[in-house]
């Protein structure tokens, strides 16, 4: 079991980012919690297990990168081969 007092672990205030976004760590994207509240339940997470799940998703990212991927493209890239494809006839 672990134990943790969330009273020391809370995390920040989030910040704005648009009418459907907010942000508590640098990278961390997330919906507005309030937009949510009518359809799911919303549960109070600890700083440490906010991080503990971005960074399990992003290892798990990067085991399919290594045994599914033939290459990893960049959205950048992915958005200018979008352009590219746009101007052909």
């Amino acid at each position: 079991m672990i134990g943790f007092l969330f009273s020391a672990q809370r995390p920040p205030d989030p910040r704005r980012i648009n009418d459907a976004v907010v942000q508590r760590f640098e990278h961390i994207y997330e919906v507005d919690p309030a937009l949510m509240r009518d359809h799911v339940r919303q549960h109070d997470f600890p700083a440490w297990d906010t991080r503990r799940i971005v960074e399990s998703r992003w290892e798990h990212l990067g085991w399919m990168h290594a045994h599914w991927a033939d290459s990893v493209i960049s959205g950048d890239e992915l958005i200018s081969g979008d352009e590219l494809m746009e101007d052909e006839p």
